[in-house]
């Protein structure tokens, strides 16, 4: 491809913390209350750093954007959201000073002059001290006095909200949050005493750790604001965060293997490492927030406000040993907070690997048996191909003998399913697309000079010709984008399911005088020309989903990159697929109108939203038990519809052993072969084949097995 000998990667996510390795918590020495913070000095290896970045950055990144007064501007922008997007700590007259860098950042930049960012990082660390002894003071003289019983509200959403005139307006809204801090823990069952310890201690520990800020946070928080105006996945990594994201990229993971990142103060869950403890243990969700860490039986930590990288460490830990994280859910503003546990153990590259099954649908009096692939991750194993070993694992390798047994079994026909499947090798990508495929292009790369490289399939064999779909969700990024992108052009077979992440760009990894650069250098198009950037691949038949596309996905990322179109790699031909679209939907519809998990996703899908939506909270404690009543008996009522609907028994509570929240299908997949049997069939799986069989009647009357 292009950049030789750089290293590409091709991940859907623009931050990535796997949780690997072994525990090292410092022991942070206290701070008072009121004690003035110390300003940070930027260093002379950040200036160096802070040159290469920017040459970097002008010269090769895929956006060719310009160092003048407009970008100067968008970086100021973009580190005023990221150090205070809820105008929570700065005051107006801090807002009003920082105008004077608007237009000089660009020249400041390319001298390597970190001064006035600097400036602008140790002005907001003060605001937060501030902030912080006030919540203290109040802790410790008038928060056991409040009043619970007034109608007074919080605000959720305040990004629109003008910045604070006066330390009055800002000690009016943190008294809100400590009442609902307060009023949160009350629900949860706490103590009015208990809670004041814990608050107590919470907001000492982020005061201490306000004032154990080093030169590198602040640098490293200015130089991602630096990046993200080119865009979100272009990302500067301190040599701290150098070490974790390589960890990351290996195949060998220890760990409870889940992806996060700081939004705020709190630490959330970007996505789960297929395989991995989490995934496997279906406890932990994308969105969810990370608010508390215990080491097996130990004392729950709080880790609100804590350093991403403190977090991580905290979470790290041993084989075979059990972490326990309290999180709050991230489907709901108000959730209550639960607690869950993790085995941390080594995520493997057979559990990452391909898995087939057969699935049996009715077809009038006729079984028909449809064979299924479920790829979690594009993986090769890189070594044992250099060094010629003949079993070493790749996707192709697996899929072609799984492909090959599924045959042996007559099945009518074939699903692949790469739902959550965040990507990984490009060369396995199209690859695979060539067992279904006679040659041709498979992908178009598109550089930052404008230059396109049609990458190929150009082996004349294709494995399995009969009838197919691939199954994707919003989680299906990157590579898997590229097969089914592939899929769906060549008319090849169906795409069901739900858009997919868009995530079409290449990175690449450079290497500074401290830490590393990622940068994006080029684009990803389908053999149509359409690019998979931004709206990703959009399936034939659409499915319902709990994933929110406003807040997961690349078209939710600031900045993306967007959607575009070069030139077709290869003619149209006549399509397949696209002609019977119209019958084939008319079909699913009827089916699933009375299909009780599709009725029961679209209407908690409808209840989530409208959970999702509040934009305030009240801080009166009967209306927030009411609350929450209201909510627990309607998500209740919604499960138990469905359960009625299929013959199940019904459940007395919420918390019924018996509950299983495994129905929609689009959530983490990875169970063993024996849990399976004791689990209800996938209802998206089940309509996928529904829908194949549609196809093949449509197709060829009179089907037979497939050889």
């Amino acid at each position: 491809m292009m950049h030789t000998g750089k290293r590409l990667l091709l991940s859907a996510t623009a931050v990535v913390l796997t949780l690997i390795g072994i525990s090292a918590n410092a022991t942070i020495p206290e701070i008072k209350p009121g004690t003035p913070f110390t300003p940070l000095e930027p260093t002379r290896e950040e200036a160096i750093t802070t040159q290469q970045i920017m040459s970097n950055l002008l010269r090769g990144h895929y956006e060719r954007k310009r160092l003048n007064n407009d970008l100067s501007s968008e970086v100021l922008n973009t580190l005023l959201d990221d150090l205070d997007g809820t105008h929570s700590y700065f005051l107006a007259s801090d807002i009003e000073e920082f105008e004077q860098f608007r237009n000089h950042l660009d020249e400041a930049l390319s001298r390597g002059d970190m001064k006035p960012a600097f400036y602008i990082y140790n002005r907001f660390q003060q605001r937060v001290s501030e902030r912080l002894s006030f919540m203290l003071n109040e802790l410790e003289k008038k928060a056991k006095d409040y009043d619970f019983k007034s109608k007074e509200v919080l605000e959720l959403d305040r990004e629109e909200t003008p910045w604070a005139s006066t330390r009055a307006e800002l000690d009016q809204l943190w008294r809100k949050r400590l009442k609902n801090s307060m009023l949160n823990l009350r629900l949860a069952g706490k103590e009015d005493e208990d809670i004041l310890e814990l608050l107590a201690k919470r907001y000492q520990n982020q005061l201490n750790r306000v004032h154990q800020s080093r030169p590198v946070d602040a640098y490293q928080t200015f130089m991602n604001a630096v990046t993200r105006t080119f865009d979100p996945h272009t990302q500067y990594f301190s040599p701290r965060n150098s070490e974790n994201f390589n960890i990351n990229m290996s195949l060998s993971l220890q760990g409870i293997g889940a992806v996060l990142q700081t939004e705020d103060e709190h630490t959330k869950v970007v996505r789960l490492v297929p395989g991995g403890p989490a995934f496997k243990a279906g406890n932990l969700e994308p969105e969810d927030k990370i608010i508390g860490v215990a080491q097996g039986d130990e004392e729950m930590v709080d880790v609100i406000g804590w350093r991403l990288d403190e977090v991580v460490d905290l979470i790290r830990g041993p084989k075979s040993s059990t972490v326990r994280l309290e999180i709050l859910s991230g489907a709901a503003a108000t959730a209550e907070p639960k607690t869950i546990a993790i085995v941390r153990d080594e995520v493997k590259l057979e559990e990452q690997s391909a898995q087939k099954e057969v699935i049996e649908i009715q077809d009038g009096k006729d079984t028909r048996r449809i064979g299924v692939i479920d790829i979690p991750t594009f993986y090769i194993d890189f070594e044992g191909r250099m060094n010629n070993l003949p079993d070493y694992r790749s996707t192709t390798r697996d899929v072609r003998r799984l492909v090959n047994e599924l045959l042996d079994e007559r099945i009518d026909g074939l699903i692949i399913d790469l739902r959550s499947n965040g990507g990984g090798s490009l060369e396995e990508a199209i690859n695979l697309t060539g067992l279904f495929i006679p040659t041709g292009p498979v992908v178009q790369v598109r550089g930052a000079r404008g230059d396109v490289d049609v990458l190929r399939d150009r082996d004349p064999e294709v494995l399995y010709a009969g009838p197919m779909t691939v199954l994707v969700n919003r989680l299906s990024a990157s590579a898997s984008e590229i097969f089914a992108g592939a899929i769906q052009d060549y008319g090849r077979g169906l795409v069901i399911g739900g858009q997919t992440f868009g995530k079409g760009t290449v990175q690449s990894l450079r290497p500074l005088t401290e830490g590393q650069l990622k940068i994006t250098q080029a684009k990803f198009y389908r053999v149509s020309g359409d690019s998979t950037q931004n709206q990703g691949v959009i399936p034939d038949i659409m499915f319902p989903s709990l994933f929110d596309k406003d807040k997961i996905g690349e078209s939710a990322l600031e900045k993306a990159l967007p959607w575009d179109t070069i030139k077709p790699a290869r003619e149209t031909k006549s399509n397949p697929v696209r002609s019977k679209l119209s019958r084939l939907k008319e079909l699913h519809e009827e089916r699933i109108n009375d299909n009780p998990d599709f009725i029961f996703v679209r209407e908690q899908k409808a209840l989530v939203s409208e959970m999702r939506d509040k934009t305030q909270v009240s801080l009166n404690e009967e209306e927030r038990k009411s609350e929450r009543e209201e909510n627990d008996r309607r998500r209740l009522a919604l499960e138990n519809k469905r359960r009625k609907a299929k013959g199940m028994p019904e459940l007395a509570s919420l918390d019924d052993p018996e509950e299983d929240e495994k129905v929609e299908g689009d959530e983490e997949k990875a169970k063993s072969d024996e849990e399976k049997d004791d689990e209800e069939p996938d209802a998206m799986l089940i309509e996928t084949g529904n829908i194949l069989l549609d196809y093949m009647r449509m197709s060829s009357p009179g089907m037979t097995a497939l050889r």
